[in-house]
């Protein structure tokens, strides 16, 4: 993902979530060593469809946002993403992090399906139209899958 793919991004955070990361955060994300960003495009038009951004430290890599546009959803290309993704990720890390709304059960029986467990749970942290909500905390051991 470049930087003329923020504002496409944005616009899918937008509809994808109602605490939406900026424009500012995705060009901070961009701009740190640290932080992979993959950006998953339709082969036809370029336009960035999905996103990923994975902070690393040492051995371990957080899952800090990934997304796909919801006009492509249902098609599994966030299980392609999140597979491109962990598949991306140096060898030297052998834990993946990651915390998901409580609503959210699709992402969460996708992450199941990758190997991702729960580890604990965070009340209250996230933001919604109508108050808050907890975040599952879950983590993957690479050693212990297989990628597809």
């Amino acid at each position: 993902m470049g930087a003329g793919d923020i504002a496409q991004v944005t616009a899918i955070e937008v509809e994808v979530t109602a605490d939406p990361w900026n424009s500012k955060q995705f060009q901070q994300s961009l701009e740190d060593h640290h932080c992979l960003v993959i950006c998953r495009q339709d082969a036809d038009s370029m336009v960035p469809i999905g996103y990923m951004v994975v902070a690393t430290v040492v051995d371990q890599a957080e899952i800090l946002n990934i997304a796909i546009d919801p006009t492509y959803q249902g098609q599994s290309l966030g299980s392609h993403l999140l597979n491109h993704g962990l598949q991306s990720l140096p060898t030297i890390i052998e834990e993946v992090l990651l915390d998901v709304r409580v609503s959210n059960f699709s992402a969460i029986s996708l992450y199941f399906n990758y190997g991702f467990i729960e580890v604990g749970r965070r009340r209250d942290y996230y933001r919604t139209e109508f108050g808050r909500e907890d975040a599952i905390l879950m983590t993957l051991q690479r050693a212990a899958v297989d990628l597809v």
